[in-house]
């Protein structure tokens, strides 16, 4: 079929050229190519008019900077990476991290402004208004700009991009996606962030927002491990119900007619006993201090066998894999239920899967399907709520509430998770940090597993709406030393971050509690007892229990008061001149070079373990010091100084490095320097 477009397309194009045949002056031939252009331009997909920002004005005439704030500097353990925390401009941080980090970074997860148009976000030091009608094209010129740099910075073989977004923007922000990772596959996680739901008059209530994810090269998830993707194996009952098992009778000529001890108070098992013969009567089983000796009775008086020897049982039991109820049979105060022995050893050998703990020490064991699972698009989950497990979290260590809607930490860490979790030295970046929770979530993940990841977050210093017309309404204004301390970096990101590495509060007090979510469910006690009401008597059955399940079992040994072993350095963004008047550009630069070379490879330049040598008596302190040599294990050189025979000899021994060209080689060239 024809392409009706196209044809009157191409009628336009040709009496454009006819009348470039009757006007032929520059001024019109430039005009009639213009219009041209704009026929020419691509007719499917995402079109928006581009708007700059006062950071590009910024940018064209000055060149960011980082400066270290060693006031913010947190050294937890001396030989673990730093992370970063950036105060400034995105794109001002962006531009720098394109010089340290191009094709490096593994994972970007960003949580951007939503454009909902209640002044949640600012363009050019103006609040966005529902109102605007450039509301959308502003928000996606925005994003374009910054997502084009972030593509360059991930890895091009193995990374991840992760936005989370709300219905304001998704379908827009997916179309911008599609045209800048047009080679890449992308997924729409559907997330439950708020159960009781956001009320919007007239409209369905919200419960959820969504994720974004772009996955570049060869990423993949990682398959789903935990219980509610699997089949917990079948813990049997561990006294005997059939007449050949009754007392008397042995297996393999082994009594298993013995008691087993429990403690009142703490209900676990404590000694298990020497079998009996038959002939014995029960009082002579050993007598423990405050425990009960439970034998292998029926309801109806008669004594059976327990199904394990008791080499066997003290094995199992020894392995989280015996479990304690109480009992309603008044000969048998406690029930026992235990994994047989060929399950115990097919999940020490990994055949099975230990998918956590319960509370009582017992081991949750997965049956294998002969397939992996992946996690579904759509994710609900207790911990996701943003209240429970965002506001109310980040409370716990900033008191009050700083930070309207902050997500849910376990929202992130899942996200992360899904693709991070066999990537232990993985290097994180989110340049719209918020409240912090990426780094949170980082933090987490390594705690977990002894993971090495690193994480830079970026955030401006901006206060909210209703503090600005607070602030405004006192005659003060951006800049002001009671504005800044106000703003989200220095009033929320910072003490958030700075709190939860050493497990205090703003006041310096210790955290409580630990990290772990406990939720409630339908848990299956196949060894139930109940009365029949079609007999009246005590049976056995299946009933499911209603009652509270750890979903992070692993994260629940994490004590929040514990901290992290994390390193956190804070560097802030400044200007200086492409073209300087009074002194040298290069000059300039060499004081910023200490931030690149430490943001680059997540180290500390310290002066001794970590050396950077800019002049020459940077060379006499470090390099011809013996004492100082010796502790030199990583050096970076300025090329313009020039060497001895005996300083190269000595540099060579050490394996340096000279300072990267890319770092601000361009702006001196542009300066002629």
């Amino acid at each position: 079929m024809a392409n009706l477009t196209k044809q009157k397309r191409d009628q336009m194009i040709a009496f454009l050229e006819e009348l470039k045949k009757e006007h032929s002056d520059d001024t019109s031939v430039r005009a009639f190519n213009e219009i041209v252009n704009h026929l020419n331009d691509k007719k499917y997909g995402l079109v928006f008019e581009e708007h700059t920002e006062a950071v590009d004005k910024l940018l064209s005439e000055n060149i960011p900077v980082f400066c270290e704030d060693n006031n913010r500097r947190i050294c937890r353990n001396k030989n673990a990476p730093w992370n970063f925390l950036i105060e400034g401009d995105n794109l001002q941080a962006l531009y720098l991290l394109e010089k340290t980090h191009l094709g490096k970074i593994s994972c970007i997860y960003i949580d951007p402004p939503y454009n909902t148009g209640a002044r949640d976000w600012k363009y050019n030091n103006d609040y966005v208004e529902k109102t605007d009608l450039f509301r959308h094209s502003k928000w996606l010129s925005m994003m374009q700009t910054r997502l084009k740099i972030a593509r360059r910075l991930m890895n091009p073989n193995d990374s991840v991009l992760m936005i989370s977004i709300d219905d304001n923007e998704l379908c827009s922000v997916k179309m911008l996606l599609e045209e800048l990772f047009a080679d890449c596959e992308m997924q729409i996680l559907d997330i439950v962030i708020n159960p009781k739901g956001k009320a919007r008059i007239g409209r369905l209530s919200q419960v959820d927002e969504y994720l974004i994810i772009v996955f570049m090269g060869n990423a993949k998830t990682i398959s789903d491990k935990s219980l509610e993707e699997g089949e917990e194996i079948r813990w049997p009952y561990l006294r005997r119900s059939d007449v050949e098992s009754a007392r008397g009778t042995t297996k393999g000529g082994v009594r298993q007619f013995y008691p087993i001890y429990v403690d009142k108070d703490a209900q676990k098992i404590v000694k298990i006993g020497n079998p009996l013969t038959p002939e014995q009567p029960l009082s002579d089983a050993e007598v423990i201090e405050n425990a009960i000796a439970v034998f292998p009775i029926r309801e109806d008086g008669k004594h059976m066998n327990w199904g394990l020897t008791s080499e066997s049982l003290k094995y199992a039991l020894d392995n989280g894999c015996v479990r304690i109820t109480k009992s309603t049979n008044p000969y048998q105060e406690y029930n026992f239920a235990y994994v047989t022995m060929p399950s115990i050893k097919k999940a020490l050998s990994g055949e099975y899967l230990i998918a956590g703990e319960r509370e009582d020490g017992t081991k949750i064991i997965i049956l294998p399907d002969g397939k992996e699972h992946q996690k579904p698009t759509v994710w609900k989950k207790n911990s996701y709520d943003a209240n429970a497990y965002g506001t109310k979290l980040i409370s716990k260590f900033l008191i009050e509430k700083r930070f309207s809607f902050p997500k849910s930490l376990y929202t992130v860490y899942d996200s992360l998770k899904i693709y991070l979790e066999n990537k232990p030295d993985a290097i994180i970046l989110d340049f719209f940090a918020g409240s912090g929770t990426t780094m949170h979530a980082v933090h987490l993940l390594n705690a977990e597993d002894g993971g090495n990841r690193k994480c830079i977050i970026v955030t401006n210093n901006e206060v909210s709406d209703k503090e600005e017309q607070e602030l405004t309404a006192k005659g003060l204004k951006k800049g002001d030393a009671e504005w800044e301390a106000l703003g989200i970096a220095t009033y929320v990101t910072w003490p958030r971050v700075k709190c939860c590495i050493e497990g205090k509060d703003i006041n310096g007090n210790y955290v409580d509690g630990d990290y772990g979510v406990k939720s409630e469910d339908f848990i299956a006690d196949n060894d139930a007892q109940f009365v029949s009401k079609k007999t009246g008597r005590v049976v056995r059955g299946t009933v499911y229990k209603k009652t509270k399940v750890q979903l992070y079992p692993s994260l629940a040994k994490i004590k929040m008061r514990d901290g992290f072993n994390e390193n956190l350095k804070y560097f802030k963004c400044d200007w200086t001149p492409r073209k300087p008047e009074d002194y040298l550009l290069s000059n300039a630069l060499c004081l910023h070079i200490k931030e690149m070379i430490e943001l680059q490879n997540a180290i500390e330049v310290d002066g001794e373990k970590n050396v950077l040598l800019l002049n020459r008596d940077d060379i006499k302190r470090n390099i011809l010091d013996p004492v100082m040599y010796e502790k030199a294990e990583n050096i970076w050189l300025n090329q313009n100084i020039i060497l001895n025979a005996e300083e190269i000899k000595l540099l060579d021994k050490k394996g340096f490095k000279y300072i990267p060209r890319e770092f601000f080689g361009q702006e001196l060239r542009e300066a002629a320097e």
